[in-house]
């Protein structure tokens, strides 16, 4: 990997809080980020970053800790401090 310096970031300013978490869908297209504010998006890597973003629904109860996309990558798995996983599909 070369970097010779920012290439791009994401980000709106609906998004508020802290980021806790960061994962590449596998083909890349797609960046998930989990926050403090219990929420997961999903950001468009091919966009300019701002306002292109989809939040997934039925947010967690408490701030998301962890996530991950599976080896096949078609399923997104959030972990949270209310004590659940959640797979997304």
């Amino acid at each position: 990997m070369r970097c010779y310096g920012e290439v791009n970031k994401f980000g709106t300013e609906a998004v508020n809080c802290g980021i806790t978490a960061v994962s590449f869908s596998k083909s890349g297209r797609l960046l998930f980020g989990g926050y403090d504010d219990f929420n997961i998006h999903a950001w468009d890597t091919l966009s300019a970053g701002e306002d292109h973003s989809f939040e997934l629904p039925s947010p967690h109860d408490n701030r998301v800790s962890c996530l991950g996309v599976n080896p096949k990558g078609d399923a997104l798995c959030t972990g949270s401090w209310d004590n659940y996983l959640k797979v997304w599909a």
